[in-house]
């Protein structure tokens, strides 16, 4: 009898140990509709990425060593995220007609995976609503509020892992001040921004030709404005169609006006690209003023402007010359 339950204690002891080293997470589902023979799981940070095999019938399995963390998810078509931890066993079923609303997941450690697709459903209704941007205030700031105090009850019901909860709770408070960000700039562009309204001006900008100058000397003609710098290399790549639109509309009523908002340190950098990349139009310097830029609430670049010849506002936010609608919207104005 004694041998029977020291043999028993051994067998639970060796089956809890084994448990306890599992250093990897079991991975497996089943695609309905499947957009190709395999399916890839990865994380540039970790420089993982895992090619899983899927069978004629969408079934795939597979086990991997990894670390804590989340995974991007590619069917060959569509993308999901996954929050992987050694010692899980996860199953997930989808159909890729309606990728988001089937996907699920089940299974030891699935909870984090499931989170994010129910999270990933919510966020695109928040987003997919219309009005939301058009709310007064506080019906803005009361959905958005509703949304996040609905996500962090889901997480504190959830039994969650503790790092990728805290991850959530810091992900959504990010959400928050982003919606809100984009809400703002939403409604100063309506209010000071919108077409027809006299444009933020800019005074005394370095011009390359000699001299400075100021928004007001440029009345009189359509004005389409390019901010850019020279360390940014998506504004590098509009050079080529910028010269383009510029020789279509060369001796056209409308100006090109480029305005570097370089720092001091690159100034040198931009006369020499000036002259390197033979750019056309009126080249100024903005001299680190921010003033115009803050105006029109530009948090990146490159941006595009266009402005009538009584200095008001086109369009706040043109096309890019890489638009072919940049050409369109010019015709429709008869320049």
């Amino acid at each position: 009898m004694k041998k029977f339950i020291y043999s028993s204690l051994l067998a639970l002891a060796i089956v809890a140990c084994s448990k306890e080293s599992k250093d990897y997470v079991t991975f497996s589902g089943k695609i309905t509709n499947k957009n190709s023979d395999s399916v890839v799981i990865s994380n540039p940070q970790f420089k993982f990425n895992r090619v899983i095999k899927v069978d004629e019938n969408g079934m795939f399995k597979d086990t991997m060593n990894v670390k804590d963390g989340f995974y991007r998810l590619f069917d060959g078509k569509e993308y999901a995220t996954l929050y992987l931890k050694n010692g899980a066993d996860i199953n997930m079923t989808l159909d890729t007609n309606e990728f988001d609303e089937t996907i699920t997941f089940t299974g030891e450690g699935s909870k984090e995976s499931a989170f994010i697709a129910k999270s990933s459903m919510e966020q695109e209704k928040l987003f997919g609503d219309k009005e939301l941007m058009d709310l007064p205030e506080l019906e803005f700031r009361a959905k958005v509020s509703n949304f996040v105090d609905d996500f962090n009850k889901r997480v504190d019901e959830a039994a969650l892992d503790s790092t990728f909860a805290a991850n959530q709770k810091q992900s959504i408070t990010g959400l928050e001040k982003y919606l809100t960000k984009v809400y703002g700039d939403k409604q100063y562009t309506t209010k000071n921004l919108a077409k027809g309204m006299a444009s933020p001006k800019f005074v005394d900008y370095e011009n390359n030709a000699g001299g400075t100058t100021s928004l007001d000397d440029l009345k009189g003609k359509y004005v389409y404005i390019d901010l850019w710098a020279t360390w940014c290399q998506p504004c590098k790549n509009e050079i080529p169609f910028l010269k383009k639109v510029e020789e279509k509309y060369h001796n056209k009523n409308i100006e090109f006006v480029s305005i570097s908002v370089d720092r001091q340190k690159d100034y040198e950098t931009w006369k020499k690209m000036i002259v390197d990349k033979e750019l056309s139009g009126v080249q100024l310097y903005a001299k680190e003023d921010k003033s115009f830029m803050d105006a029109y609430r530009v948090s990146g670049i490159p941006r595009f402007i266009l402005l009538d010849p009584e200095g008001n506002i086109v369009d706040s936010n043109a096309p890019r010359p890489s638009n072919p609608k940049l050409v369109e919207l010019f015709e429709s104005l008869n320049i």
